[in-house]
C-alpha cells in the first residue's frame, strides 16, 4: 500500500509497520512542498480526534492548534483544524468513516496542493 491507495477509501486501513513507513515518507516529502495545512479528523469521540491532532502535531513539529467549540459534543466528530488560523473546532458529525485527513496548501506552487489520507488515528503516534 501506498499513500495514494489511501485516497479512495471512506474510512483509514489497518497497516502494519513497513506500509505506514513506506506512507509516513512518502506524505513527509509531499509535506514538505508544502507552505500551510488543514487537518480533519473523523472519530467516534471528540477525546480521540484530540489525541490523534496532537501526536500529528508533535510528529510534524506543528505549532499546536488552539480548540474552540467547548463544550466538546459527545458521539462520532469530526475535528477540523487549520494552520493559518491557529484554529481547531470539534464538532458533531455521525455516518463518517474514521481516520485522519491532511491537505496541503500552497499559493505559490498549486501543483503541491492536495488532501492525502485518510490515515488511522494512531498513525503518528
Amino acid at each position: 500500500m501506498q499513500l495514494d491507495d489511501l485516497r479512495s477509501l471512506r474510512s483509514a486501513p489497518e497497516l502494519n509497520d513497513a506500509q505506514r513507513q513506506l506512507i509516513l515518507a512518502e506524505l513527509r516529502d509531499r509535506l514538505a512542498a508544502c507552505e500551510w495545512f488543514t487537518v480533519g479528523v473523523m472519530a467516534a469521540t471528540a477525546q480521540q480526534a484530540i489525541a490523534a491532532l496532537r501526536e500529528l502535531e508533535l510528529a510534524l513539529s506543528w505549532t499546536p492548534l488552539t480548540l474552540a467549540g467547548e463544550p466538546l459534543p459527545t458521539g462520532a466528530v469530526f475535528l477540523k483544524g487549520n494552520q493559518r488560523t491557529g484554529n481547531a473546532l470539534v464538532r458533531s458529525e455521525s455516518g463518517l468513516g474514521v481516520g485522519i485527513l491532511i491537505s496541503g496548501q500552497a499559493p505559490s506552487n498549486p501543483d503541491a496542493e492536495d488532501t492525502w489520507g485518510p490515515f488511522p488515528l494512531g498513525f503518528f503516534g
